[in-house]
């Protein structure tokens, strides 16, 4: 009898207040249930804020990358007066003359030409010898490999602003001063840190299988690398690519100082002239349309290569 009148009057627990056997083996609070359910509360109603908060920001910076770039097209076709007294409203029609006269009278096609053969001659060779020398320093183990290596990724720290006058005059004393394949090399040469930078980290990605396979087939190393391993490159030559591409098409200190004649200019240096040369005159929408014109090669580029420049930039994430 005394046995059964202890355990029905229950026990004292340690922290002072009376409860029974099955009381205490059947008591669960909130926070113990949710710390084993792996849940915590609030969680999903976090979660909801931070997406409406980051999708929110990014409209707000989308609003304000496409907004000045709608509105520069839009002006290209508006007449000078349209553009000062309603520079927010659309065209009454589309003045194509604008780009017409911007292309013939201001010589945008004369500058564009010379900027396309400048682009496309330094983007070929940034592309051939920045991956020839990034393909042996990710590949192959020699004596200096890593002081060469650094030495690159020492030059992409270099201000380019500090080599403009020992650039001028090497170039004056080699006879290349206002020329376009002088300027060609010059774009190579100031490209080619950051492209060996880039396609060395890409180039130590792929496999090694590949290549040895080639070996033992009786493939030399010139044909390995240019019928194997860069095919397999291709995804990080086009990201590299188009990142020399928006850079070599927009320079404008480096052809300004080693560039100097009229007919040698590149479209930077004419959309400078065409703003300069009008004085008082004022053909805004000729500048607007020489505007478009030289942002238009850029857009089309990122948006046919869009795809590729993701997968190169997140090809070397995994392994």
């Amino acid at each position: 009898m005394k046995t059964t009148d202890t355990a029905s009057a229950g026990v004292e627990d340690p922290s002072g207040s009376p409860a029974g056997p099955g009381l205490t083996l059947g008591k669960t609070t909130a926070p113990a249930a949710a710390e084993r359910s792996g849940k915590p509360k609030g969680s999903k109603g976090d979660g909801a804020t931070l997406n409406v908060f980051s999708h929110g920001m990014l409209i707000v910076w989308a609003i304000m990358v496409v907004m000045p770039l709608l509105w520069a097209v839009m002006t290209s076709f508006k007449t000078d007066r349209a553009i000062f007294t309603s520079p927010w409203s659309l065209p009454d029609k589309l003045h194509f003359e604008n780009w017409s006269r911007a292309w013939t009278e201001a010589h945008m096609g004369d500058y564009f030409l010379n900027t396309v053969l400048v682009v496309a001659g330094s983007l070929v060779g940034t592309l051939l010898l920045g991956s020839m020398a990034a393909y042996v320093l990710a590949r192959f183990d020699f004596p200096g490999n890593r002081f060469i290596y650094f030495l690159f990724i020492g030059g992409m720290s270099f201000p380019i602003i500090l080599a403009l006058v020992p650039l001028f005059y090497v170039m004056q004393n080699m006879a290349l001063l206002n020329t376009l394949h002088g300027l060609i090399l010059v774009y190579i040469a100031y490209s080619l840190p950051f492209t060996v930078f880039f396609l060395t980290a890409f180039f130590r990605t792929l496999p090694t299988s590949v290549a040895e396979a080639a070996f033992v087939d009786g493939a030399s190393h010139t044909r390995t690398f240019f019928q194997v391993m860069l095919p397999m490159a291709k995804p990080g030559l086009i990201s590299v690519g188009i990142f020399n591409f928006l850079g070599q098409w927009n320079q404008y200190l480096l052809p300004t100082v080693l560039n100097t004649e009229p007919e040698k200019k590149v479209l930077s240096q004419g959309l400078v002239q065409l703003a300069v040369s009008q004085g008082y005159k004022g053909d805004w929408s000729g500048l607007f349309a020489g505007l478009v014109m030289a942002m238009l090669p850029v857009l089309a580029a990122y948006i046919v290569f869009q795809r590729q420049v993701v997968a190169g930039l997140t090809a070397g994430a995994v392994k």
